[in-house]
């Protein structure tokens, strides 16, 4: 909630600036770029951070003019509704914020209404194709911040004590269900046995639980569906030879729980390698070198963030910079989303920026203007 109000924050103090009238020198008298609002924009937005994503869209969005509808996903209704209400509560017209309480199957007849004039969607890949494609027809803008497998690069002098706390926590946000949470762990030969030994120790402390009990480092998964994929994709993957060093299996106790767990020796091939796990599953993968680690952190369908940790900064930052494939790469630290940095991926990771200047300027008419 304390996000959310600081991208609120963000764009209050600096939309003006990012909104201002761009010059462009020309031959005509006057000419400049001005930013227009679009219109409606639709929300298609998922349950795992309820507030955090719609706002993290809202904010800009409506700063630079547009009005908004949010189909949000249908286990978090309750937050919907009181997204909207905050809107009204603060102030803002009564249908500039609107939450349509609809199935998934509304959303194509949503995306054609001539009202409506772009689409944003955080969610699956499945669902981003299929707004992409009702959106393709009707010729109507779309961002898409679709799922991660977001690789984290250790190299053989990285700070081990520092690399493997900030590794665990990054693969346990929100009980794994982040697009954004490191899930594979791409180690070089040097020092893989140390980290999977660090790594497997810190893990095995952390405790599973009700989150209201308290002193909970993570609780249950979001259906009992969803952790049966998981499981599904753990066991698939200890089929094809992958190593469990922790956890992988389904707990008795009631509930979606599923405990935090480490797979080493994973290789392409293996849902751990090939797909996003959306859980407390850690999948280790050994590299030869620098090289070959960059390279397996690339040889994936997704790109959405990537991290390197070693103690060179001028070579983490130049690996950040010019090596991996992601929208956002972080040197010694966990990648998260930030107001003030834009926010998005590449390849099956999605299209578009949220948050930043980029964010805002997605939902305007760039609008050319020459005066002769």
């Amino acid at each position: 909630i304390e996000k959310c109000a600081w991208v609120c924050e963000y764009y209050a103090e600096h939309a003006e600036g990012f909104l201002a009238d761009e010059v462009a020198a020309t031959d005509a008298s006057r000419s400049y770029v001005a930013f227009r609002p679009l219109g409606v924009v639709l929300a298609v937005m998922p349950w795992n951070f309820p507030f955090w994503q719609v706002f993290r869209f809202a904010a800009p969005g409506l700063m630079a003019g547009n009005a908004a509808v949010l189909k949000h996903a249908s286990n978090v209704v309750g937050c919907a509704l009181a997204i909207e209400a905050v809107f009204r509560e603060a102030g803002f017209p009564e249908h500039v914020f609107r939450t349509l309480v609809v199935g998934s199957g509304a959303v194509r007849a949503v995306i054609r209404a001539p009202q409506v004039r772009a689409v944003t969607l955080t969610g699956s890949g499945p669902a981003g194709r299929a707004v992409a494609s009702a959106a393709g027809e009707a010729l109507k803008k779309t961002v898409l911040e679709l799922g991660g497998s977001d690789p984290y690069v250790v190299l053989d002098d990285a700070d081990l004590a520092a690399t493997v706390e900030t590794c665990v926590n990054s693969r346990l946000i929100n009980s794994g269900q982040s697009c954004i949470a490191a899930k594979r762990f791409i180690v070089v030969d040097a020092i893989r046995e140390e980290f999977e030994a660090r790594y497997t120790a810190l893990m095995a402390t952390k405790r599973m639980g009700p989150p209201l009990e308290g002193d909970v480092d993570l609780g249950p998964q979001a259906r009992v569906d969803l952790r049966d994929e998981l499981h599904d994709q753990v066991v698939r993957s200890i089929d094809r030879g992958a190593r469990v060093l922790l956890g992988a299996t389904v707990p008795e106790e009631p509930g979606a729980f599923y405990p935090p767990s480490v797979l080493a020796d994973v290789r392409p091939g293996m849902p751990a390698y090939d797909e996003e796990l959306f859980g407390p599953v850690a999948a280790i993968i050994a590299a030869r070198d620098e090289s070959d680690a960059v390279r397996i952190a690339n040889d994936s369908a997704f790109g959405l963030g990537a991290a390197v940790f070693t103690r060179d900064l001028d070579r983490g930052e130049r690996l950040a910079r010019d090596a991996l494939h992601a929208g956002a790469c972080f040197v010694n630290a966990f990648v998260k989303s930030d107001p003030r940095l834009p926010f998005g991926g590449i390849k099956e990771s999605g299209y578009g920026r949220e948050l930043a200047a980029f964010g805002i300027r997605e939902f305007v008419n760039v609008k050319a203007v020459y005066v002769r």
